[in-house]
């Protein structure tokens, strides 16, 4: 029996309580590889709830069938099996996020499997992390149960550390690439310390420590090119050349160039493009505010990139617009990039412009202010964090922010593409006691799109005219943009409420339908 475990107190020779702390790293990195595939999936195919609770689940599975594979290790290879799953996971952890980018933008088809595939192996392997360990500890330790405690509390406290440090720190400011890259490193520091503290134990030293070398230097070049190899990837993915490329806590944002046309990406969705925008801006803002010569005052909720704004601007009887946008990435990249904010004629910095960042239903529920116009224009209602937005309480949140004689305009999605999406969303203004007027328009970049105009009297009638100059709009168009042909008729739909979100479902149906 050794000194350690001999001893009164089982106290752990320094080497051990190494190998404890090692805990807290591996921990960590395992909880990190599990969030970067969620945050991955959810940029790339949209669901955020679906995405993460599939590749938890996937990987909570794994980690059990890795922890009963831990069993068959021989007792004594395992502090050189710890040390080779070490490496294996942070090559494998390290790369996955540019790899799986990699294969979404190149080579579409097979990504999910890929990205399960990566989740399970990964899974298995973590699974066999802590076990492992402990079986390394209990053979130089009396105490078992002091053993289990030590360890559990440093895996667990380094899941809840990664847990907060990932959104807040690491995803925003490092990008989800470079992210893998410092944590399969991480991993791979566990192997070397692991290797020189137990090195007298450990056969084919130099042949592991070369190994773990060379690993880290791979994953150090990994992370030093990350941003070259996410920028040949996205420009794969768009297929224009990317100018501007950031992760924030909300979102990726990407924005391209290709000859005169500019556009914007989030999360990998086209949001606009520079040629064609003005048709989809003069729709949302202008039918409603033409009919409105009297109003004074806009709140713009969404639209962070100012091209509804400066619509509304146009019109001189405005004299205060509010913008509440959650990203203040998005904001900032719209007011202070001379391209951008050129696109949209710099209305962010206009002093009758105020610009707020913050969660907009929150954002309704904490302050008072009434508007004589409404415009809602949030991305589509493809996650229920989205989807909330299109709910019967906000719109009942919106009707306490709106003058008697105001209007509420909300981008719909697609009449054509997502029929039952468009008309819920009808439907949801109707319960929440608004008078709706459904219209589209045509934008290239999108197809058929959608709107709905909703008052709290009844009585709207589309304008005859305009008053400001536009490029789209004239009497024939509107009057063709609130008529429906018999294939786009409305659809009996349920309304969307927050405890069923059946908006969601609908969306994710009606795309189903046809995304090839």
């Amino acid at each position: 029996m050794s000194d350690a475990a001999s001893s009164p107190s089982g106290a752990l020779r320094q080497p051990d309580r190494l190998l404890i702390l090692s805990v807290f790293v591996v921990a960590s990195c395992g909880l990190a590889y599990e969030l970067i595939a969620g945050a991955l999936s959810s940029y790339l195919l949209g669901d955020s709830v679906l995405q993460f609770s599939s590749i938890i689940g996937c990987y909570l599975f794994a980690m059990g069938v890795g922890s009963h594979l831990s069993k068959y290790v021989d007792d004594q290879d395992v502090l050189a099996r710890f040390i080779d799953i070490e490496l294996l996971v942070g090559l494998l952890g390290g790369l996955s996020a540019t790899l799986l980018f990699l294969l979404f933008a190149w080579m579409s088809a097979p990504f999910r499997s890929v990205l399960y595939a990566l989740v399970f192996a990964l899974g298995v392997l973590v699974g066999m992390e802590i076990p492992l360990v402990m079986r390394v500890l209990h053979t130089r330790q009396a105490s078992f149960s002091e053993l289990v405690s030590r360890v559990l509390t440093f895996d667990y406290l380094g899941a809840l550390v990664v847990s907060l440090l990932f959104p807040l720190v690491l995803a925003p400011r490092l990008g989800l690439s470079r992210t893998g890259f410092l944590f399969g490193m991480a991993n791979v520091a566990v192997a070397l310390w692991t290797l020189w503290h137990y090195r007298a134990d450990l056969p084919r030293l130099r042949g592991r420590l070369t190994r773990g070398v060379l690993v880290m230097a791979f994953l150090a070049a990994g992370l030093a090119t990350s941003g070259q190899l996410t920028a040949w990837a996205e420009r794969g993915l768009f297929g224009d050349e990317v100018i501007f490329a950031t992760t924030t806590p909300y979102q990726r944002l990407v924005v391209t160039r290709w000859k005169d046309d500019t556009r914007l990406y989030i999360n990998g969705n086209l949001q606009f493009s520079s040629r064609d925008e003005h048709r989809y801006h003069e729709a949302l803002v202008h039918p409603a505010l033409e009919s409105l010569p009297w109003a004074r005052s806009v709140l713009v909720l969404g639209g962070g990139d100012g091209l509804a704004v400066r619509e509304v601007l146009r019109h001189g009887h405005v004299e205060r617009v509010t913008l509440v946008d959650l990203d203040p990435a998005m904001t900032g990249l719209f007011s202070r990039n001379a391209e951008l904010a050129a696109l949209n004629g710099g209305s962010l910095s206009d002093p009758r412009v105020s610009v707020i960042n913050a969660d907009a239903g929150r954002w309704l529920e904490e302050h008072g202010e009434v508007f004589d116009l409404i415009i809602a224009d949030f991305p589509d209602p493809s996650s229920f964090g989205l989807g909330k937005l299109y709910s019967v309480p906000i719109y009942r949140l919106m009707a306490r922010h709106l003058s008697e004689n105001g209007a509420l305009v909300v981008q719909s999605t697609s009449p054509w593409f997502a029929p039952r999406s468009y008309w819920c969303i009808d439907a949801t203004l109707r319960e929440a006691g608004f008078h709706t007027h459904p219209y589209h328009a045509h934008v290239p970049s999108f197809g058929e799109w959608g709107f709905n105009l909703a008052t709290r009297r009844p009585g709207f009638t589309p304008p005859t005219h305009y008053s400001v100059p536009t490029r789209y709009l004239d009497a024939d168009t509107t009057r063709l943009m609130f008529q429906f042909p018999p294939d786009m008729r409305a659809l009996p739909v349920e309304a969307n409420h927050l405890n069923s979100q059946a908006l969601v479902h609908y969306f994710e149906q009606d795309w189903r339908n046809v995304v090839r």
